[in-house]
């Protein structure tokens, strides 16, 4: 069979057809730093889409001004529904936008901040405030113990 008979798939204009990023039906609670973080993705996502429009757009990259469509959405609307929350400056409790430390059952001592969902990296001491983590712990003060992942934990310091 001649190749002129089979279609191809094109990957940049498949690659064009990105899915939006999924945004969480969850309240866009954000920390004065999460709110500096939204900013600055917005302001990347407006310069990435300005410079794939400059660079003739879908003409030329159909992918990058995709990607940079799709980010601009994204961040814009995250940006738009952005509830800054400021945490009480001497807590008694667990609350947004503050820090844990707590002990598990094993002897490790962790300790975590939570954050809004865009904010949240737990391989850097944040979660966000949905995780199953952060709701066992909000609200609890020092000494209070909570079942996290299957064990128990004991909060020995709340922090702002």
């Amino acid at each position: 069979m001649s190749v002129a008979f089979t279609k191809e798939n094109d990957s940049e204009a498949e690659a064009a057809n990105l899915l939006d990023r999924p945004i969480s039906p969850h309240a866009n609670l954000v920390t004065p730093a999460g709110m500096a973080q939204l900013d600055a993705a917005l302001a990347q996502a407006r310069a990435a889409y300005a410079a794939a429009q400059a660079h003739g757009g879908v003409e030329v990259d159909r992918t990058a001004m995709a990607r940079a469509t799709r980010d601009l959405r994204y961040y814009s609307a995250r940006r738009a529904s952005a509830q800054l929350v400021e945490p009480e400056p001497d807590p008694a409790v667990v609350q947004f936008g503050g820090g844990v430390t707590f002990d598990r059952e094993d002897g490790r001592r962790q300790t975590f901040r939570i954050v809004g969902e865009d904010e949240a990296d737990p391989a850097r001491g944040s979660v966000s405030y949905v995780s199953p983590l952060a709701r066992a712990l909000l609200g609890k003060g020092v000494g209070d113990t909570a079942v996290v992942g299957g064990g128990e934990v004991e909060i020995i310091a709340v922090e702002a």
